[in-house]
């Protein structure tokens, strides 16, 4: 005993050679509450908002696929914020008669308005690389009413709204005009670095692309044949563009530029082409004689994903059946003299805009898909699977 008793002393270990005291047990039936502090960035970040979609087993490349969007108006053209967490988007929801700019919280799914609210707003984009100001095309320097819709009597055909540029913050506030002048000047996007932008202007009488610096300035006209040339994208590592074109000749030229007097042009024919960053070395990597809008390249700077109604037979003055492709310009041409197509998307009906995140992960697109009503287009995100 005496042993046992220095022992302890000796190693001073006091919890080794006492019985320790039994904790208070509380009552059967107790629920224990707790209190965190934790913020929200400690928790790993995933999409939330929306709802899940069962996938389609055709579309290989699409899995754990979102809605954002359920059903309140048109949405469309989204484009991610550098992080990945927001897209800003067109839409007219809320009953509005025109398009206005939103931004969309990945992560809870909060939506809010950019846009004044007045005119016409659309094509959006973040400034990379901060995220903390958008730029989006507005008709509001021409009226705060809605831009009259196209006379379809004579065929379909896009209208060339009177659209200035504009940055802001994302709260809207600090609006300032970014690109301006007469005519139609919009379909605006930034370099992931932020240093340049590229649009669509009427500017010199005929529909071509422009690079400016991040503040409007250094303005440069990239192309120069005649015809439409719109909707361009830099590539992640800011080499190259992507953008449609139409090229007309002939007759098929005169009525293209009779249109175009009127503020209108006809989408029947666009090809997409691919070329530098200044739109040195342009060419088609489409040439299918149908409408091949909506580029961007995927997250390895060298593959392109479009919409198309390559597949679609004739309409019948139906809207044709739109679906998403993949092209890989550097593939062995084939007859035609272009790379081969893969198909992505199989929904009878609409899919279109699509737009990879950042890190290349995740695509976001917008779709008919589950619509409620004719004519209705909801956002949708899905990761990407090679």
């Amino acid at each position: 005993m005496i042993r046992s008793a220095l022992a302890c002393l000796a190693l001073s270990a006091l919890a080794a050679c006492s019985t320790p005291e039994r904790a208070a047990r509380e009552p059967l039936g107790y629920m224990p509450s707790a209190v965190t502090s934790a913020r929200p960035e400690w928790i790993p970040w995933t999409v939330r908002a929306g709802k899940p979609i069962a996938p389609d087993p055709r579309e290989r490349h699409l899995t754990e696929i979102r809605q954002l969007t359920l059903g309140d108006g048109e949405n469309t053209e989204a484009y991610w914020s550098p992080d990945g967490h927001a897209l800003i988007f067109q839409s007219t929801r809320d009953g509005r008669a025109c398009d206005q700019m939103y931004t969309m919280d990945l992560g809870t799914g909060e939506v809010a308005r950019v846009s004044t609210g007045g005119g016409r707003a659309a094509h959006g984009f973040f400034f990379y690389p901060a995220g903390d100001r958008v730029l989006y095309s507005s008709t509001l320097a021409a009226g705060s009413d809605c831009p009259p819709r196209p006379d379809h009597a004579q065929g379909y055909a896009w209208s060339l709204d009177p659209f200035q540029v504009y940055a802001a913050r994302l709260d809207g506030s600090d609006r300032r005009l970014l690109l301006g002048g007469k005519g139609y000047t919009a379909e605006t996007t930034a370099s992931l670095d932020g240093t340049r932008l590229v649009f669509t202007s009427t500017r010199d009488g005929d529909l071509e692309l422009y690079t400016a610096n991040r503040d409007g300035g250094e303005v440069r006209r990239i192309t120069h044949s005649p015809g439409y040339d719109g909707g361009a994208v830099f590539s992640p590592d800011g080499a190259k563009l992507v953008w449609r074109a139409h090229r007309p000749t002939g007759q098929e030229l005169d009525d293209y530029r009779a249109l175009l007097q009127r503020g209108l042009v006809r989408p029947t024919t666009l090809e997409i082409m691919v070329g530098g960053a200044e739109g040195q070395n342009a060419r088609a990597v489409t040439r299918n004689g149908k409408v091949n809008v909506a580029p961007s390249f995927l997250h390895d700077s060298r593959r392109v994903i479009f919409a198309s109604n390559a597949d679609a037979a004739p309409s019948q003055g139906r809207s044709p059946n739109v679906e998403l492709y993949l092209v890989d310009p550097g593939a062995p041409p084939t007859m035609e003299g272009v790379p081969p197509l893969e198909r992505v998307t199989f929904h009878e009906g609409f899919d279109g805009f699509p737009m990879f995140s950042p890190d290349g992960q995740h695509l976001a697109f917008a779709s008919s898909r589950f619509a409620s009503r004719p004519g209705e287009t909801n956002l949708f995100v899905a990761r990407w699977i090679e």
